[in-house]
């Protein structure tokens, strides 16, 4: 189920950290907890899988807030709209739709770090139609997706472009991970049809997670 979330600035900052990701992320994480916090810690340390691999089945979009002023050297927004808007989707029969409704209306939040951050209330939440999907479909990302391989002897992981030749098998094998941890799916064919084709020049995207805090 998809759901679009809108929110009124309430307060008198306008700056919002270009790296606010974490803190949304969050900000959702505690709304789920206060209804479930056992389903809340499933979907934050565990998702649905087994073994090393781990999938919550659950995402968000960018908030939406128009065509903020950008202060590039600061790595800030200046927010110059009183509403914003954010998608969020979940793995959940239709049955939960007043729950995953009732849970998010009125709800406020702070999103952003100790400096710099917008205070919001939830204004309305509503269900979006869901998606019609077809043998053949153009996608576009409003966030990035990560794709890596750990090769033999790697420490860490490497993050492909789209333009890596291995790329698109491993989109695919990805897909197919994720659908077989979907609970009561039906499993794909080893051998089911798949093809990627970039459409655009990719762009890289870093996100500092947690600023201002200081590691162990």
């Amino acid at each position: 189920m998809r759901f679009k979330i809108t929110f009124n600035r309430t307060g008198k900052q306008r700056m919002l950290p270009m790296d606010y990701q974490y803190y949304l992320s969050a900000w959702i994480y505690k709304v789920i907890g206060k209804a479930d916090r056992g389903f809340a810690e499933f979907l934050h340390m565990e998702g649905y899988g087994d073994g090393r691999r781990r999938f919550k089945l659950f995402n968000y979009s960018p908030l939406d807030f128009g065509r903020p002023v950008l202060w590039k050297e600061k790595s800030l927004f200046e927010i110059t709209t009183d509403r914003l808007t954010l998608n969020v989707s979940f793995l959940m029969s239709d049955a939960a739709e007043k729950f995953i409704i009732g849970l998010f209306n009125n709800q406020e939040a702070y999103i952003g770090d100790r400096f710099n951050g917008l205070d919001l209330t939830v204004s309305q939440i509503e269900r979006l139609p869901d998606p019609e999907f077809s043998r053949s479909m153009f996608y576009r990302a409003t966030s990035p997706v990560v794709v890596s391989r750990l090769g033999e002897g790697d420490q860490y992981a490497q993050y492909l472009s789209p333009e890596d030749p291995e790329y698109a098998g491993l989109l695919r094998n990805h897909f197919m991970n994720k659908h077989q941890k979907v609970p009561h799916a039906e499993p794909l064919a080893e051998a089911f049809e798949f093809e990627f084709r970039l459409m655009s020049d990719p762009r890289s995207k870093l996100v500092t997670i947690k600023p201002y805090t200081y590691w162990n």
